[in-house]
C-alpha cells in the first residue's frame, strides 16, 4: 500500500509529500492562490497521466514525436462534492506522425492504460481531440 500525507501550515495552505518522497504546495484558497488547488492537481495529474501513455504509445510504434502538450479543460458540478462533471482532454503533437498511430495511441490511453482518466470517468464526460502541428512550408 501506497501512503502520502497532507501537513496543514496555515490558512488554506498545506504541504503534501507523495508516496516517493516528493512535496508538493497546495493551497484551498482560490483568493490567496499561492499554489494550486487539489482540483487543480487533479487536471494536471490528467494531463500527465495520458502523456506519458501517449508518449511511450508513439515510441513504441516508431513515431518521431517532436513535442506534446496536453490541456485538460473542465466543468465541475454545481453542488458539493464538486466533482469533475465534464472534462476535454486537448493533445497538440508536433514531430513526423501517422494520423492512425496518434489516434491509436490516444484511444490507448483513454480506454485502457491512463488511470486517472479511469477514475474520473466514473464522475465526468471525457472527451479529446488532437492536433498533429505541422512545421509551416
Amino acid at each position: 500500500m501506497q501512503s502520502a500525507s497532507v501537513k496543514w501550515i496555515g490558512e488554506e495552505k498545506f504541504a503534501g509529500t507523495s508516496p516517493s518522497g516528493h512535496a508538493v504546495a497546495v493551497d484551498s484558497d482560490r483568493q490567496t492562490n499561492s499554489a494550486p488547488g487539489p482540483m487543480e492537481l487533479v487536471l494536471i495529474a490528467l494531463g500527465a497521466c495520458t502523456a506519458t501513455d501517449v508518449v511511450a504509445v508513439l515510441k513504441k510504434k516508431r513515431q518521431k514525436l517532436e513535442s506534446l502538450e496536453v490541456v485538460c479543460s473542465g466543468e465541475r458540478a454545481a453542488h458539493p462534492p464538486t466533482v469533475w462533471i465534464k472534462l476535454e482532454i486537448v493533445y497538440r503533437l508536433r514531430g513526423d506522425l501517422d494520423d492512425a498511430a496518434v489516434k491509436r495511441a490516444i484511444e490507448l490511453s483513454e480506454d485502457k492504460y491512463c488511470s486517472v482518466a479511469a477514475m474520473l470517468k466514473k464522475t465526468a464526460k471525457i472527451t479529446w481531440r488532437y492536433e498533429i502541428l505541422r512545421d509551416k512550408a
